[in-house]
């Protein structure tokens, strides 16, 4: 079933002796705010996280669907689209599920031809003549945007921009991420160890960049209207939160080790309504124990506020719900006045289905 709901959702995950996401604009440095000494982190760490993760599982991802290496846009869509040709009974489905492709379909290729036994063969012995055809485009542009949609699970969660073929689309993602930031003050490690990196036939020496601890918070939204354009589901939304807690411990890469998920929390709003609360982080205060923060004991993050403000659209009536889930492992006393939340095992393996 798609979407018909807008989420709020905060993303806490905590990074000890490790580099979040490198500047590849600073030598690969730890991206901070040097004013504030705040770490920061882009939305496109996550996704590229969540879609290695993805790709990892099983899915086919909009960056790359043929092997390990990256393929042409124009090569991936055709690639999608002779498959889908060479399935029966995937295209009877789709037909079945879009009539009007269907009678494209009957309008452009002779029914006398047995089209059904082999959608293929017939699509590509009729190509060429049907390229001018204002039918012909038409029908490219709405098979393999739904095919796109249906085959492409980072497409569907994230949006993305395509041309090719006489298809040009737009999708906007239904899922945003913002860039994530610490919540507290960040020192990089004095000591940068030195790393030799190897090329082709030969070897050069670069650093290496790590920061002491940081817990760093995303803030992130789901919207239902940009879902029913990418054909996001609530299992696509399923499959996200597994993936946004998951995917963290799958990159164990130098500088990626020491990566933990803390908290997930979304708030599900009701089908008609069309707002949000905002950037949940604003509502969370961290108060230091120590001037120098070397691990979660070291601060207190404190979600009165947040627990207060939604409690408040309860009772106004926008609510349907608020899901979360913790890690097994946090003291009570890092994390305090959590708003309550029906708990989500998003450690639970991911499971392709089919």
């Amino acid at each position: 079933m798609i979407l018909n709901q807008n989420s709020d959702f905060l993303y806490l995950f905590q990074s000890t002796l490790s580099n979040p996401n490198g500047d590849p604009d600073q030598e690969n440095k730890p991206r901070m705010d040097y004013e504030t000494s705040t770490l920061l982190v882009s939305d496109n760490r996550r996704k590229r996280d969540i879609r290695d993760y993805l790709k990892n599982k099983g899915y086919k991802i909009f960056v790359d669907t043929l092997s390990d290496q990256k393929v042409p846009m124009d090569k991936m869509f055709y690639f999608i689209r002779d498959a889908w040709l060479d399935d029966k009974e995937k295209m009877d489905i789709l037909f079945s599920d879009n009539p009007y492709l269907k009678s494209f379909w009957e309008k452009l290729f002779n029914e006398s031809e047995n089209y059904s036994e082999n959608y293929k063969d017939l699509y590509l012995k009729r190509e060429e003549q049907l390229k001018k055809n204002k039918d012909f485009t038409k029908f490219n542009n709405e098979f393999l945007t739904e095919i796109i949609k249906r085959e492409l699970i980072d497409i569907r969660l994230f949006g993305s921009a395509m041309a090719v073929g006489g298809v040009s689309k737009t999708f906007t993602g239904p899922v945003q991420i913002s860039w994530g930031y610490s919540l507290h003050p960040v020192e990089f490690v004095k000591s940068s160890t030195i790393t030799s990196i190897m090329n082709d036939d030969s070897s050069t020496f670069g650093k290496k960049y790590k920061v002491h601890y940081a817990l760093i918070a995303h803030y992130g939204t789901i919207n239902k209207y940009s879902a029913k354009q990418t054909g996001m589901s609530e299992k696509d939304r399923d499959i996200f939160r597994k993936a946004i807690v998951q995917s963290i411990m799958t990159n164990q890469t130098d500088t990626k080790q020491g990566q933990e998920p803390l908290l997930y929390l979304e708030i599900v709003y009701k089908p008609d309504f069309d707002g949000y609360i905002g950037d949940l982080r604003r509502f969370i205060n961290t108060k230091q124990h120590k001037e120098t923060i070397r691990r979660l004991d070291d601060i207190t993050v404190d979600f009165d506020k947040l627990k207060k403000t939604i409690n408040e659209m309860i009772k106004m009536g926008y609510i349907e719900k608020v899901i979360g889930w913790k890690h097994p492992f946090v003291r009570e006393e890092s994390l305090i006045n959590i708003p309550e939340y029906e708990e989500m095992d998003l450690y639970a393996p991911l499971k392709m289905e089919g």
